[in-house]
């Protein structure tokens, strides 16, 4: 219903999600792109402005607020449901169609919120219905990286909640505004809600959850989860805390270290993982910049990242649907059987690299802009830097060790015709964007005048692109470029794959020595108290005569008391 009792966007697919298990299973993949498209189609009649205003425990809720920084990222969100329904057309495991879908209404749902509180309750709901996708992988490690990811995420909710316990004591409102002090220091609720961002943002340190439990998820699940976690909080750090200087500097970092552990990783969905944290950099500069050109850019760039990333995983995700594995050793001259999904990859590749008429240039470059705008000729080089990194581990080597390199010998057929109709979406909409990059601006939260098809920008981005891929070829001709390796490449999951498992061994092996030496201990000291009282009786012949009742009474008396003394402290 349209009005003061408008739906939120996303629940048509939050509630639905909940019946979709009830259809059958020919029913249930049209049924899951049913309520995305349907979704869509309220959100899309839905006028801005604020709806469901009530009272709750004495706190007044703002259920739904739309406005153009949560318009764009609800429309995109359901842009990527869609192709993400179509992509998994051929599923028929109910739990994954169901997870995704209440999964993507939920971030949907989160875009509208008004209110903290109201955010926290989408923002668990993500967590938990995502956490399916990942251990529908239905290996050994995929449940185990989704416990990990279940605590991460759990635990994000749970300082986020704290955050705002705290901000409503201290301010006595709920509402879901811009909370960066001009002091540049964060009270303490401010700063939890920060770190509960910072997680689901895969900020440096507390970011390998994503290449843990992204890569162990189905070729579909995949898709899904590269949409709409880590944008949420992107919106959510766009929404909370603009003009937060920690952030440029954050997302310097982000930008630049995976892409050393991009250019090792052997498994190529990891790869895509790295990349996907080099990209979050590149908005969360953007947003800690907070100009309005600066804001424009990191929303422009989420929106068409959510899409060319999506083409990327749907792209090795047919790959490993066709193939069923993704490792570069193992890959190599698929492009002769499966020409279509080498195009589509292609594109999504030159859209993530930046050149010149994709969606990756028209947004890329704005936050380039905002930096230069700003002064900030460190943070300039920066961002040069690693978008140079990321069309060598994103823009080249995903579709050369896919798709060409050394002959695998491998002759898959093409992808199935769903699968090549959300990429050729996906790929369309990379193109449009690119050209048509007005249709975008038009969207953006702050007037845009900003253009970014001028000689100094193409330029700079073509001889920027130019010199990765001569880096590449000239790393490649003289073998200097790292080998494909069949490892496991580890960064701060090395915390918990090799630290702690062997500080818990030692920790082990110190205790079972103390609980040794306390037992033994405690044996001599019983021996020696015994042996004593037996010396005493023996000094003072109490066995060698008859006992008196008085003192057989007695002696029984202490044995029941000391069985009933061993039974309370055993018990």
């Amino acid at each position: 219903m349209i009005g003061e009792f408008a739906l939120p966007p996303g629940l048509v697919m939050l509630l639905g999600g909940a019946f979709v298990p009830l259809l059958g299973e020919r029913w249930r993949s049209a049924g899951v792109l049913l309520l995305a498209s349907l979704s869509l189609v309220i959100f899309c009649l839905t006028p801005g402005g604020t709806y469901g205003q009530f009272p709750f425990l004495g706190v007044a809720v703002t259920a739904v607020r739309i406005d153009p920084l949560s318009n764009l990222f609800g429309l995109v969100f359901h842009f990527a449901a869609i192709l993400a329904a179509i992509f998994a057309w051929h599923l028929r495991d109910w739990r994954q169609q169901t997870a995704g879908t209440i999964y993507a209404g939920a971030a949907i749902a989160a875009c509208f919120a008004g209110d903290l509180l109201t955010l926290f309750v989408y923002w668990e709901l993500t967590a938990i219905a995502s956490v399916f996708l990942v251990w529908a992988g239905g290996t050994r490690q995929a449940y185990r990286s989704g416990m990990r990811y279940l605590i991460v995420q759990v635990g994000s909710g749970v300082l986020l909640l704290s955050g705002v316990v705290i901000q409503y004591v201290e301010t006595q409102t709920l509402d879901f505004v811009s909370m960066t002090p001009a002091s540049g220091v964060f009270s303490l609720g401010p700063l939890l809600i920060l770190i509960a961002i910072g997680i689901k943002a895969a900020f440096p340190l507390l970011h390998n959850w994503l290449q843990d439990s992204y890569p162990q998820s189905t070729p579909s699940g995949t898709v899904y989860l590269s949409a709409f976690t880590t944008k949420l909080a992107i919106y959510a750090l766009a929404r909370g805390f603009p003009g937060t200087e920690a952030l440029i500097w954050i997302g310097c970092a982000m930008t630049l270290f995976p892409i050393i552990f991009a250019v090792i990783e052997n498994d190529l969905r990891r790869v895509l993982a790295y990349s996907l944290n080099n990209q979050l950099g590149f908005m969360v500069v953007g947003i800690g910049i907070g100009s309005q050109l600066a804001i424009n850019g990191a929303v422009a760039h989420a929106f068409c990242h959510i899409i060319y990333k999506s083409l990327l995983f749907m792209s090795m995700g047919a790959v490993l649907y066709r193939v069923g594995t993704v490792k570069a050793t193992e890959l190599g001259g698929l492009y002769r059987s499966m020409p279509w999904t080498t195009g589509c990859c292609l594109i999504g590749a030159g859209a993530i690299s930046g050149f010149p008429l994709l969606s990756g240039f028209i947004s890329k470059s704005m936050i380039l802009s905002a930096a230069g705008e700003a002064g900030l000729f460190w943070v300039w080089i920066i961002l040069l830097v690693a978008s140079a990194g990321v069309m060598e581990h994103s823009g080249i080597k995903i579709p050369f060790f896919a798709f060409f390199a050394h002959d695998s010998g491998k002759r898959p057929p093409e992808a199935p015709l769903h699968m090549l109709v959300a990429m050729v979406i996906a790929a369309g909409l990379c193109v449009l964007l690119g050209i048509a990059y007005p249709l975008l601006y038009r969207g953006l939260p702050h007037q845009a005048t900003y253009q970014p098809y001028t000689v100094a920008h193409v330029i700079t981005q073509l001889q920027l692109l130019m010199f990765a891929a001569l880096a590449f070829v000239f790393l490649m001709k003289t073998k200097r470029y790292p080998a494909e390796q069949r490892a496991i490449n580890l960064d701060t999951d090395w915390i918990y794959r090799q630290a702690l498992p062997t500080l818990v061994a030692g920790f082990r092996i110190v205790l079972g020595a103390s609980d040794r030496f306390v037992r033994n201990s405690a044996v001599r000291l019983i021996v020696a108290a015994i042996q004593l009282v037996k010396s005493w009786f023996d000094e003072h012949a109490l066995f060698g005569r008859p006992w008196s009742s008085g003192t057989m009474t007695f002696w029984a008396g202490v044995l029941l008391a000391s069985c009933l003394l061993l039974y309370y402290w055993t018990d």
